[in-house]
């Protein structure tokens, strides 16, 4: 099964590309990935959904793979909210929102702007309205590594990768790295994605994320929380904080998985994913 590729407009102007997977008429599924990554980040599982019955969409968000970079800068989660909320009416029907960090939050935002909720429920994958800052602090020193002068080569960013995730096995093929990565005319590869992503932002605090511990206090639609239990961004005490505030929310605890967890075991994230939507 190919995807095909489709089209979405942003409300300030902006094209994001996403790759759809399943039957055009089907329940629709949006996949948002985390900050610094790609529409491949879920490629196996999307596959999985459209064979399930799913129209699969995973989308790249502004400044991220093929979508538009914008050019004001506007890498913040209110602007990420209001794209969520626009590809979500732009689908037709209200989707079931998949979001990774970066993309679960938009999702809660989105919720928390809204009048009634612009999807049918929530899957959040290792994220939470608070964050282990640790955690936070060292995603982001790893994607401000080399931000610039880029990598020589791909083995050069595989051991970038691997210094970062050391739990997970390195391949020893690095062509599918290729995806998540562009290659300037210098002929040095830089990720595919805008570096004042973030240049431009703020460090992240729970005084911050305030609006999203109300949006999850409004949450009525059916809800699940995939963690990865080895992550270091959001700890049992950050899961539990949700599960207080969305009570009927539903959690799994994926081992063996970091924060990248469709990433480090794709296989339990996918079954997770797939029992929760085949409940719905």
């Amino acid at each position: 099964m190919n995807p095909r590729k489709i089209e979405f407009s942003t409300p300030d102007g902006l094209t994001l590309v996403a790759d759809a997977w399943g039957p055009p008429d089907a329940r629709p599924v949006l996949l948002q990935h985390g900050g610094g990554q790609t529409r491949h980040a879920w490629g196996n599982t999307a596959r999985r959904l459209a064979e399930a019955g799913w129209l699969a969409i995973s989308i790249d968000l502004r400044g991220h793979g093929d979508s538009h970079w914008d050019d004001r800068k506007d890498y913040s989660l209110d602007a990420y909210a209001r794209d969520t909320a626009a590809v979500a009416e732009q689908l037709g029907q209200p989707p079931v929102l998949v979001g990774a960090s970066l993309g679960g939050l938009a999702g809660l935002r989105a919720i928390g702007c809204a009048d009634s909720s612009p999807f049918t429920a929530l899957i959040l994958v290792d994220v939470t309205p608070t964050l282990n800052q640790e955690g936070a602090d060292n995603i982001i020193r790893f994607m401000g590594a080399k931000l610039h002068e880029g990598f020589a080569s791909l083995e050069e960013v595989a051991d970038s990768i691997a210094e970062y995730l050391p739990h997970r096995k390195r391949p020893t093929n690095h062509e599918g790295l290729r995806k998540n990565l562009r290659q300037d005319e210098d002929g040095r590869y830089r990720w595919h994605w805008d570096p004042a992503f973030v240049t431009s932002r703020r460090r992240v605090t729970v005084k911050e994320n305030n609006p999203l511990i109300e949006a999850c206090r409004r949450l009525r639609i059916p809800a699940l929380l995939v963690r990865g239990r080895m992550s270091d961004l959001v700890t049992m005490e950050n899961a539990r904080e949700f599960l207080d505030l969305v009570p009927h929310a539903k959690f799994v605890d994926v081992s063996d998985a970091a924060h990248m967890v469709a990433g480090d075991r794709n296989d339990a994230f996918t079954a997770a994913v797939s029992d929760f939507l085949a409940e719905l």
